[in-house]
């Protein structure tokens, strides 16, 4: 009798945690006009990119109140298509952050795909907002644990982004570079603040490299910081393409719509890539996960764990794989 085949993610993670399967752009939007926008051209491309609302830049001053209802009155909405929507409140500092809290998880809790916190001193900020957003989540009556992303903007968040990235219901550790380079208080010139200083600054590329390692260490996805250059997509493209191979960054902010398709292609892993992953993957299926021989390689699965998340992340980013490596490992989720 024929063994049947086993899906790598049933065999590959065993006794460990395995990265979320999220879209690889954040697209951030504060102004209701440009929250709109976004919703359609998200229902326009698909989910290949997330939104998120934000109530911290984008309220106006004495305003955060009403603010917060319109973000969660959009994402409980039926343009939301996709439930791919979060939303940015205040950092916990901020007199209205609770109320921002509360009004959007009333609204929209059972469809807000992540919360994100910006400025915490350290890991004991992201605590009090876990426990706040569990309390709202509980009294009303949500079945769901709703993802936290935490930005790292702080020096004590930076020292902390171990026990941050640790914490349970945490998603996505974002790195945000203006308000980093301003903690320095002039220490730091502004050239970090574009390429290619923001790469090449020693303090800057430490941050970055910090944490990337410890948000995969805990199965926690590292986000990359934005492109302040609007006019030039190639910019964007550029950045994200070397967040991702020489930092290990695994999804970027957007600030604007023409930066989303750049991010993707430079989040993408090569066709080629692609292919290979494919071929190996079908090949280590069929031999259900043993050593196998491909070429002149071995490949164990220390490797097939590789290729398995390089194909996860080319379908995040909206690429098309080979239709044999769909059909094999893709069928029963599409048909979901």
């Amino acid at each position: 009798m024929t063994n049947p085949l086993l899906h790598p993610a049933a065999v590959l993670f065993a006794g460990s945690k395995p990265l979320p399967v999220i879209p690889a752009v954040d697209h951030y939007c504060g102004a209701e006009k440009q929250m709109r926008k976004a919703l359609s051209l998200q229902h326009s491309l698909g989910p290949v990119f997330d939104i998120t609302l934000d109530c911290e830049d984008g309220a106006v001053a004495g305003s955060e109140r009403a603010h917060a209802e319109m973000v969660g009155a959009l994402i409980a909405s039926s343009d939301n298509h996709f439930g791919r929507i979060g939303a940015r409140i205040h950092d916990i500092t901020h007199p209205h952050w609770r109320e921002d809290l509360e009004l959007i998880v009333a609204a929209a809790g059972a469809r807000l795909a992540f919360l994100t916190l910006p400025k915490p001193r350290g890991a004991a900020d992201v605590k009090t907002l876990l426990t706040a957003l569990r309390e709202a989540e509980s009294r009303h009556g949500l079945q769901r644990e709703i993802p936290v992303h935490v930005l790292i903007e702080t020096h004590g968040a930076l020292h902390q982004v171990w026990q941050i990235a640790a914490l349970p219901g945490v998603e996505s550790i974002d790195f945000g570079l203006m308000d980093f380079v301003s903690e320095h208080q002039g220490a730091i010139g502004a050239a970090a603040l574009k390429s290619p200083g923001q790469f090449e600054h020693p303090l800057i590329a430490r941050a970055k490299a910090d944490i990337s390692a410890a948000a995969i260490a805990h199965a926690v996805i590292p986000t990359h910081n934005v492109t302040t250059a609007l006019d030039d997509p190639r910019i964007a493209f550029e950045d994200a393409r070397r967040a991702r191979e020489q930092f290990g960054y695994l999804r970027m902010w957007s600030i604007h719509p023409n930066q989303i398709e750049p991010i993707l292609q430079g989040m993408r892993p090569t066709a080629n890539d692609v292919e290979d992953a494919s071929l190996i993957l079908a090949q280590a299926q069929d031999a259900q996960w043993g050593p196998i021989r491909v070429g002149t390689q071995l490949h164990d699965r220390g490797s097939f764990r590789h290729y398995w998340n390089l194909l996860l992340r080319a379908r995040a980013t909206g690429m098309n794989i080979p239709h044999a490596a769909e059909q094999r490992f893709f069928k029963t989720q599409s048909a979901n």
